[in-house]
């Protein structure tokens, strides 16, 4: 366990002890008044302008490694500072991880970013709810036919980091928080094979084993307006979870389907295939490749921020409803075999 991991699972500890002669029977669940306010927060305006900043030509695509990319994880430091959010890594919002080897200082690093919402139950706040979306795009490439070689990447995946910001945002104002732990996590290294959330996995700042559930949002704000695929669900029962919540807010007008496209294995080709690996149960959130996948043409004027937005909003009442229930999810017993290796 690395330094900044046993810390914090110790401030994990201590605050839940702090809090037990006051919540003896356990936390209550958030107040739905108060969620629903948490929830107006997600906008469409909020949603494009984020993207907008992180797929701006000035960016040049956020590769790993760039400067632009240093930008983009100091500027979500900040803004998980700014929500009053905790550092997930002792100190730091930053977690820097090599580019090749271990123990080569000649190597560059990339940095992941993440953030804690401690939760308010003196148990459950032990375990964690994780919030997943890759800063990083493909950078520089060749030109199109207009002479643009800038790959912006807004739906790949400027539009599921800013999802992810949002929820931080939104989950940040309740008080009491969620009764589990949040971490919100953006990391780097996804175009260059899932390098940064395989090296938050090796070395996290609290115990995988203590993740109940990852929420993975790659590429949310194209094609259907009312259709969200949810690849994993079948795997475990945050299937039946995010149906049973999709029922319950109607207002949201998405619904989310099955994985259309299982010859393509998507399943192992975005950052919460190395958590369910790990043995956390986890959903893809993904509306499929188009036209402009890879191309400088993922520009944010593309985006529909109205859907995206809404798709924030639905993983909300997702997250909130695992962290406040009583029994954490559960992998389907089949599949846990097959996916999940030994650490």
């Amino acid at each position: 366990m690395s330094e900044s991991r046993h810390r914090l699972a110790v401030t994990l500890v201590l605050l839940g002890g702090a809090a037990s002669g006051a919540c003896r029977d356990g936390a209550a669940r958030v107040d739905p008044a108060d969620a629903a306010a948490a929830v107006a927060g997600i906008t469409e305006a909020d949603v494009l302008a984020r993207i907008g900043l992180l797929a701006a030509d000035s960016m040049r695509g956020r590769a790993t490694p760039s400067p632009e990319l240093e930008q983009v994880a100091v500027w979500i430091a900040a803004e998980m500072r700014r929500f009053g959010l905790e550092p997930a890594f002792d100190t730091s919002y930053i977690q820097r991880y090599p580019l090749g080897p271990a123990g080569d200082a000649t190597l560059p690093t990339a940095p992941n970013v993440a953030a804690l919402l401690p939760g308010s139950d003196p148990t459950l706040r032990d375990e964690v709810v994780l919030f997943s979306a890759h800063m990083d795009h493909v950078g520089v490439g060749a030109p199109d036919a207009s002479g643009d070689s800038i790959w912006n990447g807004a739906d790949d995946d400027a539009s599921g980091t800013a999802a992810v910001l949002e929820l931080a945002e939104a989950f940040a104002t309740l008080d009491p928080a969620p009764r589990r732990s949040l971490v919100f996590l953006l990391v780097s290294g996804e175009e260059r094979g899932l390098l940064g959330s395989a090296a938050f996995v090796a070395d996290p700042p609290v115990p995988v084993e203590t993740m109940v559930a990852g929420l993975n949002v790659d590429m949310v704000g194209r094609n259907w307006t009312d259709t969200i695929v949810a690849i994993g669900r079948e795997h475990s029962d945050l299937g039946r979870t995010l149906d049973a919540v999709g029922a319950a807010h109607p207002e949201l007008g998405m619904t989310a389907i099955d994985d259309l496209w299982p010859e393509e294995s998507f399943y192992t080709r975005s950052d919460h295939f190395n958590f369910a690996r790990a043995g956390v149960p986890v959903l893809f959130f993904f509306n499929g490749v188009h036209e402009d996948y890879h191309r400088p043409s993922d520009e944010v004027e593309r985006i529909d921020g109205e859907k995206a937005a809404r798709i924030t909003r639905l993983l909300f009442w997702l997250g909130l409803e695992i962290a406040d229930r009583d029994e954490p999810p559960r992998w389907n017993a089949a599949s846990r075999a097959r996916i999940v290796r030994p650490r």
